[in-house]
């Protein structure tokens, strides 16, 4: 019933940069920490950069002073603005959010949306 959707991927030179949206719809009482993942070929799933509902953010270590996330609470979207984007960066980028479906829902389920392709080439 909850779905993200995510856009703003494609191929871009080393060192420009993208901007990746994620869009949550459908049941949502409350949206608790929003953020994203990648995942390259033969690599597991890893933490790019996560948002409290309070704006309080994290950083994966490799993204760290690259990227930001953001998030528009009224819209129920998070972003990432990527910076001086490396091909180390290509990945399958996949939005997360865990949603409080009503109030006694205290801790929340967490949704993945279905992934947008970054990939950094010359």
């Amino acid at each position: 019933q909850v779905q993200l959707v995510e856009s703003g991927g494609g191929l871009v030179q080393p060192g420009g940069s993208l901007r990746l949206s994620c869009a949550a719809s459908g049941t949502i009482f409350r949206i608790n920490t929003m953020g994203w993942y990648r995942q390259a070929p033969g690599k597991q799933r890893e933490l790019v950069a996560d948002i409290t509902s309070r704006g309080i953010t994290d950083y994966g270590g490799s993204v760290q002073g690259r990227f930001t996330i953001s998030r528009d609470n009224a819209k129920n979207m998070v972003y990432l603005q990527m910076n001086s984007l490396k091909p180390e960066d290509t990945a399958v980028y996949y939005c997360n959010a865990n949603i409080r479906n009503y109030y006694a829902d205290y801790m929340g389920y967490d949704y993945w949306g279905q992934g947008t392709q970054v990939t950094v080439s010359a």
